[in-house]
């Protein structure tokens, strides 16, 4: 088994779930309503998408009623969560994950947690796929940087709401760079855990 592997795709699934379950919480606030298009704010009024940081966690679901999209999503992340907790080094676990990172695309799971469950549920995979070839120079240093990506992206993706909450024009203000980050240390995490397993087979 790929350690470092499965350790990356749990983390981004556990993380994933755990972002798509506060899109349902907000969603099912807003009741039994239509929203007024396929995609639109998770989070309700008083909320102004202009006026915060995270223009109200955006989303989008093929059903025509929070409430319904807001307890669909809440119980595809407690999936997502559980399965990438426990399961996910399973044969097809990968496609499991995938599969339910899709699903919560649709039903109102936000746009990022599904990226990030459908990147998890790729690295998982690979959790019990041969180490085929020996490591080059590059991923000799790849290896070395584990698990820093996966570190510096948890910290960013957990930290941004308490730091928001203080420092919301701030963090309003770097939200490109903020983005930056996310779709960098997102698939270094995984190489870099890739790397980890490749270097360390050979050893």
């Amino acid at each position: 088994m790929r350690k470092a592997t499965k350790t990356a795709a749990t983390w981004l699934g556990v993380v994933a779930g755990m972002a798509g379950f506060e899109h349902g919480y907000f969603e099912f606030l807003q009741g039994s309503t239509r929203p007024q298009a396929l995609a639109f704010p998770s989070w309700g009024p008083p909320c102004d998408p202009e006026q915060i940081w995270h223009a109200c966690e955006p989303a989008m679901s093929i059903l025509p009623d929070f409430l319904i999209t807001g307890i669909l999503t809440m119980l595809l992340s407690l999936a997502i969560i559980v399965w990438s907790g426990w399961f996910v080094q399973r044969k097809h676990g990968g496609l499991i994950l995938i599969l339910l990172s899709i699903a919560l695309l649709l039903f109102g799971g936000g746009f990022f947690p599904p990226v990030i469950a459908l990147i998890g549920g790729l690295a998982a995979t690979k959790i019990n796929k041969p180490l085929g070839r020996q490591p080059g120079s590059f991923t000799r240093f790849a290896a070395k940087l584990w698990p820093w990506p996966l570190v510096i992206f948890l910290a960013w993706v957990l930290g941004q709401f308490p730091f928001g909450y203080f420092f919301n024009d701030l963090l309003k203000s770097i939200m490109y760079f903020g983005m930056l980050l996310i779709l960098t240390s997102l698939p270094l995490s995984v190489y870099t855990a890739y790397a980890h397993d490749l270097n360390s087979a050979e050893v």
